[in-house]
């Protein structure tokens, strides 16, 4: 597994939609963090994706959050651990910058909140009747990257390659990278208790949306190979 540091691709302006993402999540884990073991609990209960729910549009208890089956928004905003928010907010910040800038601001924001839907709407298929609550914003991220992936395939993304006693940091192009992490996820264990095919479908669902959501007048990014 590659970690990546950082990605070689200029954009144009600033990312104002992907920081305001950011900044909602770790806010809303702040908030989350002080309810107590119960109240997060009831939380995830209530606005966090339930299979069962979302297929049977009924209200297992306790009461949602918001009217079924838009618990799939709710969801994202909502993450299991400090390490489950920072490893998403960290894909999002390094790769969701450059996706802003080509799409533009509003399109972003609906290009993320819909592949995260489609991502949650995955799981929910192969896993119909479950129970257990989805949360997290992995499925949005994963829209991100495939998004990333089919405009920017060749910047170039330096990772850290974790060897023990062999740690190196190296610069690989985006679609290795991101074609890996892919890959990656049909390894996850059934048992891991982690929504694996939420990230598939949120990927693949950014990969075939992302040309939709692209103004015909796209701005200009040039993909920049370096050496590290």
């Amino acid at each position: 597994m590659l970690i990546p540091l950082r990605d070689y691709n200029p954009r144009n302006s600033f990312p104002v939609v992907t920081l305001a993402l950011v900044v909602v999540n770790a806010l809303v884990f702040v908030w989350q963090s002080t309810l107590g073991e119960q109240g997060v609990q009831q939380l995830v209960l209530s606005a966090g994706a339930i299979p069962q729910e979302i297929t049977t549009l009924r209200d297992i208890g306790p009461l949602a959050l918001v009217p079924l089956p838009f618990t799939v928004f709710t969801a994202m905003f909502l993450h299991g651990g400090l390490m489950h928010l920072a490893g998403n907010m960290w894909f999002l910040w390094l790769f969701g910058d450059n996706v802003e800038d080509t799409l533009g601001r509003v399109r972003f924001l609906i290009f993320y909140l819909l592949t995260g839907a489609i991502g949650a709407l995955a799981q929910v298929a192969l896993m119909p009747s479950s129970p257990v609550p989805m949360i997290g914003a992995s499925g949005a991220v994963a829209g991100i990257l495939g998004g990333y992936i089919l405009t920017f395939p060749h910047a170039r993304v330096v990772s850290l390659v974790p060897i023990p006693f062999l740690w190196h940091v190296t610069p690989v192009p985006a679609w290795v990278f991101l074609g890996i992490w892919f890959l990656g996820q049909f390894f996850i264990g059934s048992n891991s208790g982690v929504a694996w095919m939420a990230h598939v479908g949120g990927f693949l669902a950014g990969l075939g949306l992302v040309r939709l959501f692209t103004p015909s007048r796209r701005p200009h990014v040039v993909d920049v190979e370096a050496d590290y």
